[in-house]
């Protein structure tokens, strides 16, 4: 009898200890838990602090971008031409085939800028390299790549075209053309063309022989390169800025072309509305996909 007490008695106490020590973890589970979302939440709130100030000081470093290149284009408003060609040159090189060349900044290289089709556009070139100076000094992430710096510089002198335009369209008014710019301008546009941002560049030239001389090609020449990289008559006619310094005689040898010529006129009576919208939207898409032929085609 004394045997089975004392059998019971254990069994009672085994019970007793094992429901004790199984509290005691399930306590030490719960804190330990408790401490790890703690720290989860603690480390969260760190990584949205630090990703917060990542996109102010990027929004702040583009800013300072637009305003040097803004500054630089007001300053000297004959090489808008110039920025544009170079822009788009640099980004044609793009080879589908071998994924090589493309908005890169190669045409920074002696070699490249000295090519018959990059002739005369040595100025606008040196006029990067000065705003680049400026804009690298004040940076705190690194210098920007030519990469950019070359389509951003394409961005500003069309958006300065633009204002310029709403401008001569208020009879001179500089206040009121830059209020109908932002009421019916491509401001909203932009946003999708700042997002392509921190670009590397490339370490040597790009391939010769992948741009044509515009101001000596044929328009069928420009349609086969344009369509070479994705592009079709369409943007061809809204890229007529890019071709050469006179817009009205590329758009007149372009509009021989009974493909092209549609395209031409739509926008041409686009420019001559007071939104341009048609203009502005295109041409904004346009920049936004020139800048990311890499991605585009991987």
């Amino acid at each position: 009898m004394q045997g089975m007490i004392c059998c019971k008695f254990g069994s009672e106490l085994n019970n007793e200890d094992r429901f004790h020590r199984r509290d005691i973890l399930q306590s030490v589970g719960a804190a330990v838990g408790m401490d790890l979302i703690a720290r989860s939440s603690a480390f969260i709130e760190v990584a949205n602090a630090a990703d917060l100030i990542q996109r102010r000081q990027r929004s702040d470093f583009q800013s300072k971008i637009k305003l040097t290149l803004y500054d630089a284009i007001k300053a000297n408003p004959d090489i808008i031409p110039s920025l544009l060609t170079l822009a788009l040159n640099d980004a044609i090189t793009y080879d589908k085939a071998t994924k090589t060349g493309g908005p890169n900044g190669s045409i920074r290289f002696s070699s490249e800028i000295s090519r018959p089709e990059n002739k005369g556009h040595d100025a606008a070139l040196n006029l990067l390299e000065e705003s680049k100076k400026v804009i690298d000094s004040d940076s705190k992430g690194g210098p920007i790549s030519y990469a950019d710096l070359i389509q951003f510089a394409a961005q500003s002198a069309v958006k300065s075209t633009f204002i310029a335009s709403a401008i001569s369209k208020c009879g001179g008014n500089v206040e009121k053309g830059t209020l109908l710019y932002s009421a019916y301008g491509s401001n909203g546009q932009w946003g999708q063309f700042d997002r392509i941002f921190g670009r590397s560049d490339a370490q040597e030239p790009d391939p010769e022989g992948r741009v044509p001389q515009w101001d000596k090609a044929s328009v069928q020449e420009m349609k086969d390169k344009f369509k070479a990289v994705g592009l079709g008559p369409r943007q061809l006619a809204v890229m007529s800025a890019f071709l050469g310094p006179d817009q009205a005689a590329t758009e007149t040898l372009l509009a021989s072309d009974p493909e092209v010529l549609p395209w031409i006129q739509k926008y041409q009576r686009s420019r001559e509305t007071v939104s341009r919208t048609d203009y502005e939207a295109s041409i904004c898409s346009l920049l936004k996909f020139i800048k990311d032929l890499h991605n585009i085609y991987g």
